[in-house]
């Protein structure tokens, strides 16, 4: 034996790891800026040491209990195993049985990755956006394993149940402001490519605090399912929404009511604006758009309708059918004047939960075609769980956006006396 190597046997006479070797290796590796782990790295072979002195261990025990129990059962033999870790592939050798009984705790029979660690870099990978082929290089890349777009389903499956969980979980009694919208992705179906709704439902709680109450999918977009998912947030515990902020949908108003007959229902001015303008001519956007700002940036509803009225004798003539839907929706359309500046800031449009989907976009952009529905689900959940877990703070100037709220709505809306008061019993 070599000078500086300390070998030593285990009880069943195989070579034990090579301890001192792999001290000066890795030290010598750090001295170079080099890893120890990953695609040629050094730490693999200490992991397939340690996991076959484990499975050995489980292996002893197990034949241990079986011949406690008046089994008759022995060792038979080993079998080579492929397993993907990340420090890299490993090819490891396990015992077997002869009666088959063995069932191995710490890498079970047809398991090929090892530990939760893999699979949450994966995962993390794929929550922002990254496609199985490409995080198969990348892993092929870094830890020198291919892994199949099957494996990589398999394993962002897992994230399945924690999604289940998360959209029946019971939701707070009260929020004062909701926002909901919804995003249209391809996916195949029966052979087709067809289209599916994403529905997004953003709301703001007591405490100021966004956060996302479902996600839903469906076909296009439609009353009819907002319907359901009303139904779904009330069998959850919302009891109220003070204001629901939403676009200009068929219906849509009137679903919500019907669920939360007290609810405000106040319709997105821009919405509304991007409607209009697709109606009205090049050479007169511009200044149809002046005395169109004149209208929604007023400080009043009765200045409002004033100016309603001065942009109906203007440009009636020339663009009713623009004016019949601001007269039509005017109710919904102007629910904000009620209100101060602050307030209105946050009600006048769906901004918030569109601002939301953009950042969805940002993700799954790369993914022209699902191949299912809970793919997009999958997807959209975990890049949804990326941007909320950055929502920790009270929209600006909640404290008194509540206050007036409270004045609004009286008891409905829940006020939290001890806001701002961190720290303080």
């Amino acid at each position: 034996m070599k000078k500086g190597k300390e070998k030593s046997f285990d009880k069943n006479g195989a070579k034990d790891f090579d301890w001192s070797g792999f001290e000066s290796a890795a030290v010598e590796r750090l001295l170079n800026g080099e890893s120890l782990g990953g695609k040629d790295g050094i730490l693999a072979p200490m992991i397939k040491r340690l996991l076959e002195a484990s499975l050995g261990a489980e292996l002893d025990v197990h034949l241990k209990d079986e011949r406690l129990s008046g089994k008759k059962n022995r060792k038979n033999g080993k079998q080579g195993k492929r397993l993907k870790t990340a420090y890299g592939e490993i090819e490891m050798e396990t015992g077997r049985d002869r009666s088959g009984s063995f069932e191995p705790e710490l890498v079970k029979k047809r398991q090929t990755t090892l530990g939760a660690g893999l699979d949450e870099k994966i995962i993390s990978m794929y929550s922002r956006g990254m496609s199985y082929s490409d995080i198969s290089s990348h892993m092929e890349e870094l830890y020198g394993m291919g892994i199949s777009a099957g494996k990589l389903s398999e394993i962002t499956d897992k994230v399945l149940p924690v999604l289940e969980e998360w959209r029946t979980r019971p939701l707070g009694r009260v929020y004062p402001v909701v926002w909901m919208d919804a995003l249209v992705f391809k996916v195949r179906h029966d052979g087709r490519i067809v289209s599916r709704a994403v529905y997004c439902v953003l709301g703001v709680d007591c405490d100021g605090k966004k956060d996302l109450l479902g996600l839903y999918i469906s076909d296009n977009e439609g009353a009819k399912f907002w319907l359901s998912i009303l139904t779904d947030l009330q069998n959850r515990g919302v009891s109220d929404i003070l204001i629901a902020c939403i676009d200009n949908l068929t219906g849509f108003g009137d679903a919500i009511e019907s669920i939360f007959p007290d609810t405000e229902v106040q319709l997105c001015i821009i919405h509304q604006i991007r409607n209009s303008m697709k109606y009205v001519t090049s050479e007169d956007s511009k200044p149809f758009m002046r005395d169109l700002k004149k209208v929604y940036r007023a400080e009043s509803k009765e200045s409002a309708q004033y100016q309603l009225d001065g942009l109906e004798k203007k440009w009636g003539p020339r663009y009713g059918v623009v004016i019949r839907s601001w007269r039509n929706n005017w109710e919904r359309l102007s629910q904000y004047f009620k209100y101060s500046k602050d307030i209105r800031r946050i009600i006048y449009t769906t901004n918030t939960v569109e601002g939301f989907n953009r950042q969805l976009r940002k993700v799954t952009k790369s993914k022209s075609v699902f191949p299912n529905d809970r793919a997009v689900l999958k997807i959209v959940f975990l890049a949804a769980r990326n941007i909320t877990d950055k929502w920790t703070s009270p929209i600006p100037k909640w404290g008194l956006v509540a206050q007036q709220l409270s004045i609004h709505f009286g008891e409905r809306m829940e006020l939290r006396l001890n806001m701002g008061r961190k720290g303080k019993e």
